[in-house]
């Protein structure tokens, strides 16, 4: 069925047993050994954002609009421009911010303060 977790031959037996515990929950387990590894070459490997302030006026008025809970339509009527042009603002700023969701878009907005939580 596959492996729901990883430990090492020379791991604690304390360490196995958690695993276990683990892999019966339903949840993985890695031995911090080896993320210990992965975790260096993940952050090494990332590539920075872009910088994230450089939003537009127009694109940080379209995510707060949005992040409210507006629909593109509603947005698009309040700001006079088309429902595709609310589209294309809002792609470009999950490439820009580089997000692949909607849902991370809203808690960027939250967590840049454009929205209340």
């Amino acid at each position: 069925m596959g492996a729901s977790g990883y430990v090492l031959k020379s791991s604690a037996t304390s360490e196995l047993i958690n695993a276990i515990h683990d892999a019966a929950r339903g949840r993985s387990y890695i031995t911090p050994l080896m993320t210990k590894g992965m975790v260096g070459t993940f952050f090494q490997n990332v590539k920075p954002r872009k910088n994230q302030e450089k939003l537009t006026l127009r694109q940080k008025e379209v995510l707060q609009l949005l992040a409210e809970g507006r629909s593109m339509k509603e947005v698009a009527f309040m700001l006079n421009v088309t429902p595709r042009t609310i589209a294309f603002h809002k792609y470009t700023m999950m490439e820009h911010l580089r997000l692949k969701t909607s849902a991370e878009l809203i808690q960027f907005a939250v967590k840049s303060s454009l929205v209340a939580a």
